[in-house]
Order: C-alpha cells, then structure tokens, then sequence
C-alpha cells in the first residue's frame, strides 16, 4: 500500500482533498465545528492532511520540501509587483468593459470600497492565501509539472480546487454569496494558471502569495463579487482573468522554466 500511495501520491492527494473537504463542511453543517474555526479551518485540515500523506511518503525531508518555494524571495522586484497589480488590473479592466458596455459613466463602476477590509480581514485574507499557495502551487502544481506540461498541470488543479469549493459554496457560508460553481470553475481555472505563470518564472511561493492576496483584496475591494457587481460581473470577471491568463501563458510559457528547475533537482 505504502509504494502504491509513494508511486501516485500527487494523484491520491487530489482525489482525497475534496472528499476530505465535503466531510468537514458536513460536520460544520451539523454543528460539529464552530464557526471560527471553520472559516480558517477548511484551509489548514487541507494543508494538515497533505503534510501527514507527504511525511508517511517521504518522510521529514518531503514536508520541508513543501515549504521550500516560501523560502525563495530573492527574485527581480518586477515579479512582486506583477504579483501585486495583476489581480486588481483585471478587476479594473472588466468593470471599464461593463461601463462601455452598458453606456454609463465609467467613474460609476470604478468605485472602490476598501472600508470593508478590517485588519482582521486583511489578516484573514493573507493566511487563507498562504495556506492555498501551499497546497495548490507549492505542492500541486509543481508535483504534476514533473510529469506533464504546466498548462496542463495547472488546469487540473484548477478544476479539484474548483471541487474543493463546491461544497463551501453550496453551504454559503465564509465565502462571497452568490458564486455561480461555472462562473468560479472559469475563475479557478485562471487562477491556477497564473499562480503556475508566475511560479514558473520566479521559483518564488512568496511571489504566488502576493498574486493571491491581492485577488482576495480585489473580489473585497472591487465591485467585481456577486455580491457587489452582480453575477454577469463576477462572471465577466472570471472570463477576463481567464483569457488574460491564456495569453500570458502563451507569450510566458513557463514550461521551459519548469523542465530546467525540475532537472536541477534530479541532478
């Protein structure tokens, strides 16, 4: 049992991470887990549950392996502010479209709210972030880039992460309300392929970090969410990172950056 879990650990994690994750919003639905720390909780049981397989896998050296991206934040600055302005360009970019588009003054739509991000919110946002960094792209991703293109690798974490989050959307609670599960599939499939853009070409967790803390910032801060724009804006939102996403992928194929990263560490 032990090599078969060894030989197909990244496939075995995908497969159980969802699963896992519609038990434990069952036991908050019925009273089993309170409130606090369901919202962080789903997050870290996630990270928990993949230092536990790693370790049984690989042992001590595996689950430092995880982290090893987080410790590499000596990259070209251009990489952080990418990082930083990505997220909220395409949020300012799809509500200029739905301004031209609907024919009204565009300064109407442009309007941000960051009133509504307390410093518990703020903090929140981050560690949600850092923990999703973990799991997704430190792991994920750069475990399936060994064994396929990063294009590829991306989209099918994309679409797990997407099924980790149905059941938290469909039990509504600590997260944006009214999500479509297609609008957020498009959504997740974009991010996945931008933190894999920006891995590939920084080796740096803290620079997919950044990316993915100021997509939380933007859905909060814009008016881009269900919640504030309405779902034809959150689901323009998700076609636009989308094919922004495509085309980066395209002109920054990162696939190189991973065959020769990934060589160096068999060597």
């Amino acid at each position: 049992m032990k090599e078969f879990i060894r030989k197909y650990e990244i496939w075995v994690f995908l497969a159980l991470g969802p699963v896992l994750n519609v038990f434990f919003v069952y036991f908050r639905s019925i009273g089993l887990i309170p409130k606090p720390l369901y919202n962080t909780g789903r997050f870290t049981f996630l990270l928990i549950f993949l230092i536990i397989l790693v370790f049984y896998t690989r042992g001590f050296a595996g689950v430092k392996d995880i982290f090893k991206p987080m410790l590499n934040w000596k990259v070209h600055p251009k990489w952080y502010i990418f990082s930083f302005v990505f997220a909220f360009g395409v949020g300012v970019t799809t509500l200029l479209l739905k301004g031209i588009y609907s024919g009204g003054e565009l300064t109407a739509y442009l309007k941000t709210n960051f009133g509504v991000l307390t410093f518990r919110g703020i903090v929140a946002l981050f560690v949600w972030a850092f923990l999703g960094e973990v799991v997704w792209v430190s792991y994920c991703i750069r475990e399936l880039s060994k064994i396929t293109k990063p294009f590829y690798a991306s989209q099918i974490v994309g679409f797990v992460w997407t099924l980790w989050w149905i059941p938290i959307i469909i039990r509504g609670e600590g997260v944006l309300p009214g999500i479509p599960i297609v609008s957020l599939g498009i959504f997740m499939l974009g991010i996945a392929g931008m933190c894999t853009i920006v891995y590939g070409h920084s080796k740096s967790g803290l620079c997919v970090l950044v990316l993915q803390f100021m997509v939380n910032i933007s859905l909060n801060a814009l008016s881009v969410s269900p919640s504030t724009g309405g779902v034809n804006t959150f689901t323009a939102f998700s076609i636009v990172y989308f094919i922004t996403m495509l085309c980066f992928m395209y002109f920054m194929n990162p696939a190189k950056k991973f065959k020769s990263y990934n060589q160096s560490i068999r060597s």
